[in-house]
């Protein structure tokens, strides 16, 4: 069988934990404008939990791709243990193929803590030391979608470059934060590999090692790393692309509903436009229909309830106010 898209990547298990009005919030250090603050020692009570299964980056795109009518795959691994079995179970219950999902006795499925406070939330994060490799493709998949996997997963960045040019697959990248911190050098053959490449303007300020406001500018330097289309996020002021031709500006689609939790957001943003590129559609139209699932997702707790279908998208886009629309940036 011949995927469309396949997600690459680690996923995990997510609990998300309100907590209580009356945490103590204060100014952060090293560029964070706000921090969680808890009394060491203390009691902290907490409002309530909920946990969802199969996500993280890569579990989140490969379920959006498919709800938006993609033949899709997740490449992952997990653990033979009931946090591995329930993330089956919430995959097959998308109808999303598992063929490349390796599942290992010796290293549990991750699991990740999420500290909710209003719509922003603060994750505790353990990457598992899962032997990564390429997944041995019957056909290769016209699309691979690749984001965070764990430190010590250097050499299988090489591997992934070296087979995505080697079969002419279309690359997505959306790093995480061990591969933003690792550089651009010593994954070079990612970004030169790379058809498109996603990030938030925070980001590509630390890859790019400036503190650039401009995001012409911003995006001419993520293209000059090697992705043929660069886009750079800005939260409410929208997203930005550029293939080198031109440059865009797609503005936020408004929410319906003060956002609940913004979990996945970017994850929807992303897998959104690469699907649309995917189904064959311009960069232009999946830029204006990737901030209609991300609008969707962030009014629920979770990464993937609030994932919508490509028919459901479409009415959104017809239901936009006049101001939702892709722009030329001169």
């Amino acid at each position: 069988m011949k995927y469309d898209f396949v997600s690459v990547g680690d996923v995990t298990t997510d609990s998300f934990i309100k907590l209580k009005d009356g945490i103590h919030i204060d100014s952060a250090h090293d560029g964070h404008e706000k921090a969680v603050c808890l009394n060491f020692g203390d009691k902290v009570e907490y409002e309530d939990v909920t946990i969802v299964h199969g996500v993280g980056n890569a579990g989140n795109a490969a379920v959006s791709a498919q709800r938006l009518g993609l033949n899709a795959a997740l490449a992952t691994d997990i653990g033979t243990d009931e946090g591995g079995n329930k993330c089956i179970v919430a995959w097959e219950a998308d109808g999303l193929s598992r063929e490349f999902v390796r599942r290992h006795k010796e290293f549990p499925t991750q699991h990740h803590f999420v500290l909710r406070y209003g719509p922003e939330r603060t994750i505790l994060i353990k990457h598992q030391k899962y032997p990564y490799a390429v997944p041995d493709f019957p056909e290769p998949p016209r699309w691979i979608y690749f984001s965070s996997v764990g430190e010590h997963g250097l050499a299988y960045h090489h591997e992934l470059a070296a087979y995505v040019k080697e079969s002419g697959i279309k690359l997505a990248f959306q790093p995480g934060s061990f591969q933003i911190s690792l550089g651009t050098n010593k994954i070079k053959d990612v970004y030169e590999a790379a058809e498109i490449f996603f990030c938030n303007k925070q980001e590509a300020q630390r890859i790019l090692e400036n503190s650039e406001d401009d995001f012409k500018k911003l995006l001419d330097g993520v293209r000059s790393l090697g992705p043929n289309i660069a886009v750079v996020t800005d939260g409410p002021g929208g997203a930005y692309a550029s293939d080198g031709k031109e440059y865009w500006r797609m503005p936020m689609y408004p929410d319906p509903a003060p956002p609940v939790d913004r979990t996945g957001a970017g994850d929807a943003f992303a897998s959104t436009v690469v699907s649309f590129l995917a189904l064959g559609e311009s960069l232009e139209v999946a830029l204006e229909r990737g901030p209609i699932n991300s609008m969707s997702v962030v009014q629920y707790v979770g990464a993937q309830k609030g994932l919508l279908s490509r028919e459901q998208i479409e009415q959104f886009l017809k239901s936009a106010p006049a101001d939702y629309k892709l722009t030329k940036i001169a």
